[in-house]
């Protein structure tokens, strides 16, 4: 009996529905709805009650199930989908399985608990760049599947694997894009001068959404030589913030090989605590230049799928843009502060060589003119020439402060001015104003006007170069806390003695959510850590006395 016979004798009905069938799977390129329609149109083409496409591992565990003509109640109380074992693991690769009842095959195993009854059987694999990619199951038609339904399972089958490719491939273009437009923004973000712990905090998002990870991490290199810690996750991993992966041999390898990322099948397998819970895990290098500079780590909560090839590759791809995209935007921004440089060192030079010189030959002018006893001029000019001589030694005067200076803008302002500065603008990232204290040698300095004195007296102390650097650990402490801790109060605290062992001593405390798992490491605080070890001083992040929150405490000598 022909296909035509079998859909009901009407001349070319069951080929035109047939075709129907599959134009409307080659023009579908999402993929779950792609399976449904195989689905739907393999039943309704051969009549079966019963129809499923089923995608299953190497172990023929079941991963994909789509199934039609079972209630969802029956489903919910099935709990999983089949595996390819049994009758269903005699499929064969190529053609066909048909039985009147497979309940009397020899490799029947029998039909779990609720399982509605099947007898009739059609079963056929599909297959997609040669290899197989799923397996249809047909059951209950009545009075048994035949030749005509072989052929339409077969040219279903065959069509669906063409329209799978070219589903895939568009979900391949798809994640493709994706990438490469987060690769773009965060490209865009580092040469317009953003944060750079915003950098890696967005690089660690776009990863994520990307690659559709549960959670991104990144691990960058400690204070320590060798040392390799998570510094940035993304929501759903804050208990791997602070851990230290130093030993484990994997992220090592991406790290100093920008040849070596790999995937994991199971992260948690004999790794750290902190990974319970995690399965799939990618690891892609970021290095520029033979130099590594930390590694993309993206995780998928266990059970979930596995990482793909492509997806290495999209990510290792991504890794690599954004390093080079770091390394640029440090050069740019060390070429601007050269530039700049170079600009304020021309303007101290012009302002020495030419305005001083012209105002100092204008001073001799106007004294010489003044002390001249042939000249006779009236008791006011002499005044007004009194008065341009000051104006000029003061001009004089002025010049020079600012060519002594220009190579430090902020040198002229006084520090506690700079620092209240600092805690104001933070308000805003906070939500509330933080509270300062600035002692000396023990002693509260008053903020206002009426400590003028002992402001003075904290700036004689504490070198330009110094106070620059204060004035960063104080900016980055507060940013640090308004990013990670969640808090309700913070304080700032400069604590400056005086003497031969003399030490200015910045701490921001907050009551947040407290320090992570590393007690001297946390994301957004290596710019702290390396502030201090460049100037012989000490950094740490600790538990408060309160036990609440966190305490970050910077220390170095005064110059």
């Amino acid at each position: 009996m022909g296909v035509d016979a079998q859909m009901g004798g009407r001349p070319g009905g069951a080929t035109s529905q047939l075709l129907a069938a599959i134009l409307e799977m080659a023009g579908d390129l999402d993929l779950p709805s792609l399976l449904e329609r195989f689905v739907h149109a393999s039943t309704s083409l051969t009549g079966a009650r019963y129809g499923a496409i089923n995608i299953v591992d190497e172990d023929g565990a079941s991963l994909t199930f789509v199934q039609s003509g079972v209630d969802e109640g029956t489903v919910a109380a099935l709990g999983h989908p089949p595996h390819a074992w049994g009758v269903l693991g005699q499929i064969p690769d190529h053609g066909v399985l048909r039985l009147e009842d497979l309940t009397q095959h020899p490799a029947f195993r029998g039909l779990p608990p609720g399982h509605p009854p099947m007898g009739s059987f059609l079963g056929a694999a599909v297959r997609v760049h040669g290899e197989r990619y799923g397996t249809l199951y047909l059951s209950e038609k009545p009075g048994g599947f035949d030749d005509a339904d072989e052929e339409v399972t077969l040219s279903l089958a065959a069509a669906v694997a063409v329209a799978v490719e070219n589903a895939q491939l568009y979900a391949q273009e798809l994640r493709r894009q994706r990438w490469l437009s987060a690769a773009q923004r965060i490209s865009t973000m580092l040469l317009e001068g953003a944060d750079a712990e915003d950098v890696l905090e967005a690089v660690a998002q776009a990863a994520a959404d990307s690659g559709e990870a549960d959670v991104a991490a990144l691990v960058l290199p400690g204070n320590a030589a060798s040392e390799l810690i998570v510094e940035i996750v993304t929501d759903g991993g804050r208990e791997l913030l602070g851990l230290d992966v130093s030993d484990e041999p994997r992220v090592r390898r991406a790290f100093d090989d920008p040849d070596a990322g790999l995937l994991v099948v199971d992260v948690s397998a004999n790794a750290q605590p902190a990974l319970a819970g995690f399965g799939p895990a990618l690891l892609a290098p970021l290095h520029a230049h033979g130099e590594g500079l930390g590694v993309l780590v993206l995780l998928r909560r266990a059970g979930a799928e596995a990482f793909t090839e492509q997806d290495l590759t999209l990510a290792e791809s991504f890794a690599r843009q954004a390093a080079l995209a770091f390394v640029l935007a440090e050069a740019q921004r060390l070429r601007g502060h050269e530039a700049l440089r170079g600009e304020r060192t021309r303007i101290a030079r012009d302002l020495h060589d030419l305005a001083i010189q012209q105002l100092f030959a204008a001073g001799l002018q106007v004294e010489s003119l003044r002390s001249d006893p042939s000249e006779e001029v009236s008791e006011r000019v002499a005044r007004v020439l009194d008065q341009v001589v000051t104006h000029v030694d003061s001009g004089i005067r002025q010049i020079r402060v600012i060519v002594r200076t220009l190579d430090d803008p902020g040198a002229t302002v006084p520090l506690v001015q700079r620092v209240v500065s600092e805690v104001e603008l933070a308000q805003a990232s906070l939500g509330f104003a933080p509270t300062l204290d600035v002692d000396l040698d023990g002693a509260p300095v008053d903020l206002g006007d009426g400590g003028r004195d002992r402001q003075e007296a904290l700036d004689a102390l504490v070198a330009p170069g110094r106070a620059n650097t204060v004035v960063a650990v104080v900016r980055e402490g507060l940013s640090n806390v308004a990013r990670h801790a969640r808090s309700r109060q913070v304080s700032v605290r400069v604590l400056v003695t005086s003497g031969p062992d003399g030490r200015v001593v910045v701490e921001v405390e907050d009551d947040g959510v407290g320090v992570p798992a590393a007690p001297t490491r946390s994301s957004g605080t290596r710019n702290l850590a390396q502030r201090a070890e460049e100037v012989g001083g000490s950094f740490a992040l600790l538990l408060p006395p309160s036990g609440r929150g966190a305490l970050l405490r910077w220390a170095a000598p005064l110059d």
